[in-house]
């Protein structure tokens, strides 16, 4: 076993530059629908249950009533944005699998063990995720799944998670699972490859590359 470094990566609400291939689509085809992905909704309950997660995550971490209500105002923006990280983990997601990639348990582990360190305890971390990226600490393991899977994925394709082959594998994927997202949560420009309210990639290193896991 050896120690090699890491970079933590985080999926945020948007794509601003990846998947050409993903649409709108109207909320009558798909009724209920909050977005379709290879054949499969994610129904607008599943998107309220994953939102209110994170809200009852917020209000735990924040109880002051004047700080928790400048949080849901820094944070409006929560249900656009985790349904988009919905759909892309399952883009991601595909395109591991494509290119034959998996993620052990053990590998998760060890992933959270080196980011606990550097954040300052468990808990710390699973506060930094909720704070920064939306992301609620039952959710956190899955997270760094997939942030395992986009760093391998990079790693094979000789790239990193910037550079036009990274991309070029999840637009494959987003083209394959025929995505379908209700208007209702935003659109995407397909020429310009981005939602039409965008602001950040959807991702990006939040660490430096000091991150230290066991491998």
């Amino acid at each position: 076993m050896h120690r090699r470094r890491r970079t933590a990566l985080v999926l945020s609400a948007a794509i601003a530059t990846a998947a050409p291939f993903l649409t709108a689509c109207g909320s009558d085809a798909h009724p209920g629908a909050a977005a379709v992905v290879g054949g499969q909704r994610i129904t607008v309950a599943q998107l309220e249950t994953r939102v209110n997660e994170v809200r009852q995550a917020q209000r735990s971490a924040v109880p002051d009533e004047q700080q928790y209500q400048q949080v849901l105002a820094a944070t409006s923006s929560l249900t656009r944005d985790t349904l988009h990280n919905m759909v892309l983990d399952q883009v991601l997601h595909r395109a591991a699998q494509d290119a034959g990639i998996s993620v052990t348990r053990k590998e998760i582990q060890q992933m959270r063990t080196g980011l606990e360190q550097q954040a300052g305890g468990s808990k710390a971390l699973q506060n930094a995720w909720l704070q920064k990226y939306g992301i609620a600490p039952k959710r956190l393991d899955d997270n760094l799944r997939l942030q395992l899977e986009a760093q391998k994925l990079a790693q094979q394709l000789g790239a990193d998670t910037t550079q036009p082959a990274f991309w070029k594998a999840l637009s494959k994927a987003s083209q394959e699972l025929h995505v379908d997202l209700n208007p209702r949560y935003g659109a995407w420009d397909v020429q310009k490859s981005s939602r039409v309210d965008a602001k950040t990639p959807w991702v990006r290193e939040v660490t430096s590359s000091g991150t230290q896991a066991t491998a």
